[in-house]
């Protein structure tokens, strides 16, 4: 009986062998012993064949799992790493930003609001060292709030500090956008302007000083307040230092003249 033409052609041919082996017509035919040996050998082959097969399948899936788990891992990590970069970026962000408040913090008065003796000093040094490369100048303003200790006396230190932002406040506005002005010290104000001759600066200071003398009121507290000021313009090879002391001395000559008034040095 013929084998399907659809089977592989080693089934087919094994089919016929197996079929001549049970032809009992064939059973003392001397071929038959040494055709039954080679199909059983051809069957162990092929049995060997087929497990390897299976082994090979075997070997191939698990490296292709493996693969894949590797591939996994390695998704893994580079999500855990861009996590990590976000929270480090998160984190350099936060301390950048408080680092930068503390340093604002560390510049500002904190009863007025205005630039602290640290801030002044390093607008005076910037401001001497562009002078030196560009020539251009700059004028000094200190002002000391006259006989500030009988508001205090008066009125209590509560009303006293009070005083004193309402003045900073006079003093910030009377100065222009590119000036800077701060507490220098107690009831002490400095203005620096950038590029002003004496007499501009002397008009600028003199604003400031008549908006502090038409104060009235603080809060619900009736006063009565001046300033004295003293006025240096920056002379030629001058260190910085050297201007203020003038002012300083400008503003001792105030009070000595008798105080609410603007003194050149």
């Amino acid at each position: 009986m013929a084998a399907p033409k659809s089977l592989p052609d080693d089934v087919v041919l094994v089919s016929r062998i197996e079929a001549l082996l049970a032809d009992p017509a064939l059973e003392h035919d001397p071929l038959r012993e040494p055709l039954a040996q080679l199909l059983g050998h051809f069957q162990t082959q092929r049995e060997r064949l087929e497990r390897l097969v299976r082994i090979s399948d075997s070997y191939h899936h698990v490296a292709r799992e493996q693969r894949l788990s590797l591939v996994e891992q390695y998704d893994k990590q580079v999500r855990r790493l861009e996590k990590l970069v976000r929270i480090s970026d998160r984190y350099q962000n936060s301390l950048r930003d408080l680092s930068l408040a503390l340093r604002d913090a560390a510049m500002r008065d904190p009863l007025t609001g205005l630039g602290n003796r640290r801030f002044l000093m390093e607008r005076l040094r910037e401001e001497g060292e562009r002078t030196q490369r560009l020539g251009r100048g700059f004028a000094v303003a200190i002002m000391d709030v006259d006989h500030f200790k009988a508001v205090n006396d008066a009125h209590g230190h509560e009303t006293g500090d009070s005083v004193l932002q309402v003045i900073a406040q006079a003093v910030e506005s009377g100065v222009r956008r590119y000036d800077h002005c701060g507490r220098w010290g107690g009831e002490e104000f400095l203005m620096l302007l950038p590029e002003t001759p004496l007499e501009a600066a002397r008009a600028i200071v003199e604003r400031i000083r008549q908006a502090i003398a038409d104060i009235d009121h603080v809060g619900e507290v009736r006063v009565s307040l001046t300033a004295s000021f003293g006025l240096a313009e920056h002379r030629d090879g001058e260190d910085f230092s050297a201007t203020i002391n003038r002012a300083d001395q400008a503003l001792y000559a105030a009070k000595a003249a008798g105080r609410n008034r603007v003194e050149s040095a």
